[in-house]
């Protein structure tokens, strides 16, 4: 069976292209979108605020189990609102009651870990949070809940957060359009075996689009789930505690009822919403990152990057639907997305389901704001593009079928190195 692992080696790459990596200059992104109101762009302001705040135990509810205490601090890069910064924060909550798992460093990423199957053979697949209050100065006295055990890589299953830029654009695509593109493209995708579904509600069946797996339909679901995953902070979307099944151990180490995150209504004309809808309003109306500059290896490796089909998954342009936000209405974007998730074989696969995904299937990862992205694929195993591409070709074995991009990987290994090279400056472009 294969078995997830971070301790992972690549062959030595003799190809002359390289990754220019990451482009320097000024971050890219973290404003918000052109075009909102004077409300709207307070509540980004207001959604911004949050979004920043350290959350502590006494008064925010921090935990009892947690990954991290604030959205910005695993949401960084290039700015507020983006992926794993180049210094993890996660290496500040060790203690004398918490040490720090092999695969959290001081140089990165954040990362969550997922346990693939529980200690009864079951499958898993839920977060289990790395850290607990205990042996904070903030915890309550009697407050003794112990640290999970994560010695064990094969059984584990690690991922880093999803950049935040532009998602409420990806919102206000209709399922219909989403639908049409992917109809579309059937016949060329055919041709190089690929294929592709989407991720649905189990209830009414529209697309989810938010997360590795497609697995979140709104972005106030997406915020909820990660206020009461990441921080443990339970709110009106999520109002029961997690992972504290010890009837004591649940007393001792909350220090208030959930759910912790509520709206404060207040006197009339003072009431405030809740922090995950705030969280959410800040990721609505984030604006996409920009491009960098437009070179003519840019532009070759732009058709490159057409012509060799990676654009049948990562589609370049989608259209956003009529929306009340006149911001978000009838845009034309360029995400590099087609938001289904796809097959990718044994040596991506995560052996977790949700929803409709299996463990081999994830959702095209949106390619906007990679040019300054610092860590790749689900689990940031690498921070080179180069690798990132070769890990996307895997045969099949007795669990999973091969991905869905190996005669697209292979039309890559096909190309000279120059044009390899004009792909990659093209990426980091993005």
């Amino acid at each position: 069976m294969f078995m997830t692992s971070w301790l992972i080696t690549f062959p030595a790459l003799t190809n002359a292209q390289t990754d220019p990596g990451p482009r320097a200059g000024p971050p890219a992104a973290g404003g918000q979108i052109n075009g909102l109101n004077q409300n709207q762009a307070q509540a980004f302001l207001d959604g911004q605020t949050r979004f920043n705040e350290v959350e502590d135990v006494p008064n925010n509810g921090l935990g009892p189990r947690f990954n991290s205490n604030s959205c910005v601090s695993c949401h960084a890069q290039p700015a507020e609102g983006g992926s794993s910064p180049a210094n993890n924060p996660q290496v500040e909550f060790a203690n004398s009651r918490n040490s720090l798992p092999s695969f959290i460093t001081a140089s990165g990423p954040v990362r969550e870990a997922r346990f693939i199957r529980n200690s009864n053979g079951a499958s898993d697949g839920s977060v289990h949070a790395l850290f607990v209050i205990t042996g904070r100065s903030d915890a309550p006295s009697g407050c003794n809940i112990t640290q999970e055990n994560f010695s064990n890589s094969s059984n584990i299953s690690l991922r880093i957060p999803t950049p935040l830029y532009g998602l409420g654009l990806i919102e206000a695509i209709p399922d219909a359009y989403l639908i049409n593109n992917m109809t579309n493209t059937a016949g060329p995708r055919s041709k190089l075996g690929i294929g592709g579904s989407f991720n649905t509600s189990g209830n009414d069946t529209t697309i989810t689009r938010f997360g590795w797996k497609a697995q979140n339909k709104s972005l106030h679901i997406f915020s909820g789930e990660a206020y009461n995953v990441e921080m443990g902070i339970s709110n009106l979307l999520f109002p029961n505690e997690r992972s504290v099944p010890n009837v004591n151990d649940f007393l001792n180490c909350s220090p208030f009822a959930p759910p912790n995150d509520d709206d404060n209504l207040g006197a009339a004309g003072t009431a405030e919403f809740d922090d995950a809808s705030e969280f959410a309003m800040f990721a609505r109306f984030l604006a996409p990152s920009s491009r960098g500059p437009i070179t003519n290896s840019v532009v070759n490796g732009s058709n490159v990057f057409t012509n060799i089909g990676c654009a049948l998954c990562h589609t370049v342009t989608l259209q956003t639907g009529p929306d009340r936000v006149a911001a978000l209405s009838k845009q034309t974007i360029n995400p590099y997305s087609d938001f289904a998730l796809h097959h990718m074989g044994p040596g991506l696969a995560d052996q977790i389901n949700q929803g409709a995904a299996a463990g081999d299937q994830f959702r095209t990862a949106p390619l906007w704001g990679l040019g300054q992205r610092l860590f790749l694929l689900h689990d940031g195993r690498t921070g080179d593009l180069v690798q990132a591409i070769e890990q996307h070709s895997s045969h099949g074995n007795s669990q999973f079928p091969p991905s869905e991009a190996n005669q697209v990987i292979s039309n890559y290994n096909s190309l000279s190195s120059s044009q390899k090279q004009d792909l990659l400056n093209f990426l980091r472009s993005l």
